[in-house]
């Protein structure tokens, strides 16, 4: 008699709808690869690859907002025990994300963009989801808004990289011009002194007085979509910023804007945070696998944390949820993540 077929581990064990998961699993009957199925709750999953010792599956529609259990079913029907997931629940859908969607450290509220094409107007392309997950739209216009942050008085700001300016956001939603003339300005990050930075995709940063008045403090290879900008618990500026190439890198920018590679051999790295246990998560892909990718604070070992497509940035709650942003949509994973209180 054949031993029973079992799950060993889903890795990652985090995901969101249309992220690919790999199911690590024993004695499982292949057979008849077709009738073979993986099963997220009692909602079918699409397969992509199948072996008695591995199973690639995408997390179905539909699916969501918290721990699900994940089994496999064989050619003869009999179902493996089940593994356990968590998946992400929908927040919000038909957005236009290019960057990290940002919390509001005053009332927990998630910002989040229609940003359009470059040099598209938009009807509304600011919005607010509340703690009650409403989504409501903010009446200050901004065209292409991308970089969001918050300072320590919980002042907000966002980039345009059409015009090249950071706005602030005031309490009625209305939009005052801050900074000017800084390129296709994209990333947007406070440093512990309250100084912002924000990053010009052509190449430059820029560091910003609190009057607005801008100096250009340092200068990495330039990007073919975005800069994204995070501190680090050294007090270190780290940035992304998608290349031609498949094996981009992390770079960290010490207090004198000299820049050295973090890490590197990530594809199409794009928004990024750090936990309070100082691990930096980024949106990019890992050997060919996309989502939300955890580098250790060495900078040596890297892992999927969280599995997802079109992904383009993050954002942790003050509850321990990650919010995970693709291009069009955002979800909540509860992982009791908690991140750092650094721009």
């Amino acid at each position: 008699m054949s031993e029973e077929a079992q799950i060993k581990r889903v890795n990652p064990a985090a995901g969101i709808a249309g992220g690919e998961i790999v199911i690590e699993c024993a004695n499982f009957d292949t057979t008849d690869p077709r009738s073979c199925k993986a099963l997220f709750g009692d909602t079918l999953a699409r397969t992509v690859g199948i072996s008695s010792r591995r199973v690639l599956a995408i997390v179905p529609e539909g699916v969501g907002g918290g721990e699900v259990e994940v089994t496999l079913e064989s050619a003869d029907g009999r179902r493996t025990p089940g593994a356990r997931m968590i998946v992400g629940a929908l927040l919000a859908d038909d957005l236009h994300l290019v960057a990290n969607p940002a919390f509001d450290p005053a009332d927990g509220s998630l910002y989040v963009t229609r940003s359009g094409s470059r040099g598209q107007r938009l009807p509304a392309s600011l919005f607010r989801i509340d703690t009650n997950r409403e989504l409501a739209t903010m009446h200050g216009e901004i065209t292409n808004p991308t970089g969001i942050a918050f300072n320590k008085s919980g002042q907000m700001f966002v980039t345009s990289r059409m015009d090249g300016t950071v706005y602030r956001v005031t309490p009625f939603d209305e939009v005052v011009a801050f900074a000017r003339n800084l390129g296709v300005a994209t990333g947007l990050a406070f440093d512990r002194d309250e100084r912002m930075y924000v990053g010009d995709r052509t190449g430059t940063i820029h560091r910003i007085s609190e009057i607005g008045e801008a100096e250009e403090w340092a200068h990495i290879e330039p990007s073919v979509s975005a800069y994204h900008l995070a501190f680090g618990p050294d007090d270190a500026l780290y940035v992304t910023g998608p290349t031609v190439s498949s094996f981009d890198a992390v770079m960290r920018i010490d207090g004198s804007g000299e820049a050295s590679v973090f890490y590197r051999g990530l594809g199409r790295p794009q928004g990024l945070a750090f936990d309070r246990e100082g691990n930096l998560y980024v949106a990019a892909s890992l050997r060919g696998r996309r989502g939300i990718v955890r580098i250790s604070t060495d900078g040596k070992n890297a892992e999927l944390a969280v599995a997802a497509m079109n992904v383009v940035g993050l954002a942790f709650g003050a509850e321990g949820e990650i919010v995970v942003a693709t291009n069009e949509a955002v979800f909540s994973l509860p992982l009791s993540i908690h991140g750092t209180l650094l721009g």
